[in-house]
């Protein structure tokens, strides 16, 4: 099964910017939606962002206009621009395949983003 592995969290202040990876070698990664996920402490995991496999993306309303998802297929990898952080960011960050509807991928370990001033 595919792990994917994220990459690029950290300690940011508000209105900050963060770049997140996610490599999932070991799949036919090009024939799948990618989506970005997040999980707040003591919330349930969202779906932030979602792109399909010719490049259709879409964004939760609370992302919309901060966050840009991409893809490079040729790296099986995909990424998560996030401007314009704000506290409510806060989160482990994990991606899957399958958005919106399912996830393919077993879930990686994610990577923290912290929102903080």
């Amino acid at each position: 099964q595919v792990r994917p592995v994220e990459s690029g969290g950290g300690l940011v202040q508000p209105g900050g910017s963060l770049r997140l990876s996610c490599a999932a070698s070991g799949s036919i990664f090009s024939i799948y939606t990618v989506g970005w996920y997040r999980q707040a402490p003591g919330k349930q995991r969202e779906l932030v962002a979602h792109i399909t496999s010719n490049g259709s993306k879409n964004y939760a309303d609370s992302v919309k206009g901060r966050f840009t998802i991409s893809r490079d297929n040729a790296k099986m990898t995909a990424y998560l621009q996030m401007n314009s952080l704000k506290f409510e960011d806060t989160a482990v960050y994990y991606c899957n395949a399958g958005a919106p509807i399912a996830t393919l991928w077993v879930w990686g370990q994610g990577t923290q983003v912290t929102v903080s001033s």
